[in-house]
């Protein structure tokens, strides 16, 4: 039972590979892998409160790791619902497209689990490397190929920054002279105020600033998300930013609590560049998933927040906004992936009269952006409220004033795709058609994101627990 829900994956993903031999399998692939995903869903919740190790103890199952693999199965289950359809996906590709999905999250639920240095390198390249396949898989519209130069651009960023976390690996192996964290951390800990393990902490950092997208291991992020299909966009900018989250936690940890003052200092750096960056960048942007991208950057810099604080608090308000991230990021996207008619890029203006054309798209859009924005009562709200309580507590003034001052820049463009959904009249764009299962993915967003915002502290405190329990 403590490797059900990856267990599970892995048989289907050998099913998947025997659909892809076959023609005309598309559809059998797609219920097949929204099965997967909702029992995967249901095994990770009945193994919540499980602990054991397996692997030598290299892989390490407790409420920390089962948190995050349920919201990472949760995530694909509304992902593959509302983009079922698939559109921007060729019919003979399809098979082979929800087999990468379903690797790439077991990878990512694998990860979480990771306690070993080289399972979790495997456990990063399995997640990473199916996302890159998946990139390029999109149909040609217009003859661009836009979807290649994401690709190129995506896997030659995530090979460099996955060097740099190996050297950082290697440096931490050399100190130390293992690669159990249960072992590392102790020593670490005598040695954390030495240069050379600073150095070792901030490169093997690397490879998750890349997965979360934070300053300035961003670059890819843009144009990946402007290249990729909607669903992949959609799949690839909120699941792995969960892995992320639970690995820089994790990292965080061998630093902590004494002699991080170096790596506290870089992750203030960081946060403030990605925060500014990410904010003033998206607001010149056209493009709803382009501008999506650069709005993830800033969200970064703000999980960042938590984590620089080195304490179990900080951690759980780390975990709580990255989860309320995923919620408010799948609203948005699952809006771009219907009134998207055949799978192109969506514009803001694209989204004009959209209150008309289709009622509960624009308010799901009104939600998500509002979260985004940070504005009450929703869980953008709360979580930023308390990463920046959390920060001031530690004595962070100046990087709250940031903060905040970078919340009121990104309210202006979140609210002017707002303003152009509900304030613009649709002139000649048709109305968007939205079946059943939408409704009701729309319904649950919008109730999860507002009930994390209005009742955060049974989550925080589950949250606590969790972080306690690696500690």
């Amino acid at each position: 039972m403590l490797f059900a829900p990856e267990l599970l994956l892995l048989i289907g993903s050998l099913v998947l590979f025997c659909l892809c031999l076959g023609k005309g399998n598309g559809k059998l692939a797609k219920n097949l892998t929204l099965g997967l995903a909702i029992a995967a869903s249901l095994l990770s919740l009945a193994t919540l409160n499980m602990k054991g190790s397996m692997f030598y103890d290299a892989y390490h199952v407790d409420l920390f790791s089962q948190l995050f693999k349920l919201g990472i199965s949760v995530g694909f289950v509304a992902v593959l619902m509302f983009g079922s359809e698939l559109k921007g996906i060729d019919d003979r590709m399809r098979p082979e497209y929800f087999l990468f999905m379903v690797l790439s999250t077991i990878g990512l639920m694998m990860l979480v689990s990771s306690v070993e240095l080289l399972t979790l390198f495997i456990a990063l390249e399995l997640s990473s490397y199916s996302l890159y396949l998946m990139v390029p898989m999109r149909d040609d519209h217009g003859g661009l190929r836009i979807q290649m130069e994401a690709a190129i651009k995506y896997i030659l960023f995530g090979a460099v920054a996955t060097g740099i976390m190996l050297y950082g690996m290697s440096f931490i192996y050399g100190l130390t002279g293992t690669t159990y964290f249960v072992e590392l951390i102790p020593k670490l800990h005598t040695l954390a105020s030495t240069p050379t393990a600073m150095l070792a902490i901030a490169l093997f950092m690397s490879g998750f600033f890349y997965k979360l997208a934070v300053f300035p291991f961003h670059f890819w992020v843009p144009d990946v998300y402007q290249g990729a299909s909607n669903v992949t966009t959609a799949f690839i900018a909120s699941i792995p930013k969960l892995g992320a989250v639970a690995l820089l936690i994790r990292i965080t940890t061998l630093v902590a609590p004494v002699g991080g003052e170096a790596v506290v200092t870089m992750l203030m750096i960081l946060a403030v560049c990605s925060m500014f960056y990410g904010n003033l960048s998206a607001l010149v942007q056209t493009d709803v998933k382009r501008m999506l991208g650069f709005s993830g950057i800033s969200h970064a810099g703000f999980v960042l927040l938590g984590l620089l604080t080195l304490k179990d608090t900080g951690y759980a308000t780390s975990m709580y906004y990255i989860a309320g991230y995923l919620f408010m990021n799948l609203a948005c996207f699952l809006v771009i992936c219907k009134v998207s008619r055949n799978g192109e890029n969506v514009t803001i203006e694209d989204l004009s009269g959209l209150y008309k054309r289709a009622p509960l798209l624009a308010f799901t859009l009104l939600v998500g952006m509002m979260a985004l924005a940070g504005i009450p009562p929703f869980v953008g709200f709360m979580g930023k409220f308390m990463l920046l309580t959390g920060a001031l507590r530690d004595g962070h003034l100046p990087l709250v004033i940031l903060a905040a001052l970078n919340t009121a820049i990104a309210i202006y463009y979140y609210l002017s795709v707002v303003r152009v959904a509900f304030c613009s009249a649709p002139e000649e764009r048709p109305d968007v058609p939205v079946d059943m299962l939408t409704r009701l993915v729309s319904i649950s967003l919008i109730a999860v994101i507002i009930a994390m915002g209005v009742a955060p502290r049974q989550i925080l405190d589950i949250a606590t627990i969790a972080v306690k329990s690696i500690l």
